[in-house]
């Protein structure tokens, strides 16, 4: 059984983790996340999930390393953690009465080998029609400026919604741990 390192200060990615059972590190890594000129969003999320895992990774002598980042796209456009109530008002706006596509990006680093596991989870979210009254009460209830399209679905964020359609429901907060599980058994580790 190897030890865990989570690479994210995010709660949320914290929780979803704690519910596999397991004893882990949290380490949040310091990395520069900005879009490279022509990235696409899946590419993005790739790089950024793996370059968490093995900053946090790097000069361990064992361990696995957790990293995941997560963007929406709505129509072509990629779209981040607003960073503030205004922007997650802008954000919601331009979601109502649309779809929003969440690519969330997972990997895996074996410290010890330096092998890397690799992948992406999409979740389109439907949105309900939404005035600017119902905007304003979510976000004054919710305050999810540090969630990427700028609501929290594991909250109020539910009542935004007209569907939600993916493989895995933790994807949308923040960690897949379907794909997650998958990867860990494949690097050796028992669960539960």
């Amino acid at each position: 059984m190897s030890d865990w390192i989570l690479a994210s200060g995010s709660p949320y990615r914290r929780e979803l983790l704690g519910r596999l059972g397991r004893d882990f590190e949290v380490a949040s890594p310091d990395i520069d996340e900005s879009p490279r000129p022509g990235e696409s969003a899946d590419e993005l999320v790739v790089r950024l999930a793996e370059s968490k895992a093995r900053a946090v990774a790097e000069g361990r002598p064992t361990g696995l390393a957790i990293g995941s980042d997560q963007v929406s796209e709505r129509d072509g456009t990629i779209l981040g953690k607003p960073g503030d109530a205004a922007t997650a008002r802008e954000q919601l706006r331009g979601a109502s009465g649309r779809t929003v596509t969440f690519h969330t990006g997972l990997a895996l680093v074996d410290a010890a080998t330096g092998e890397a596991q690799v992948a992406v989870e999409h979740t389109r979210v439907r949105f309900r029609e939404l005035d600017d009254a119902m905007i304003e009460r979510y976000v004054a209830a919710e305050n999810p400026v540090d969630c990427a399209g700028g609501f929290k679905s594991e909250g109020l964020g539910v009542v935004l919604f007209d569907a939600i359609e993916g493989e895995d429901p933790a994807a949308l907060v923040g960690l897949p741990l379907i794909r997650l599980v998958r990867m860990l058994e494949a690097a050796g580790e028992t669960l539960p």
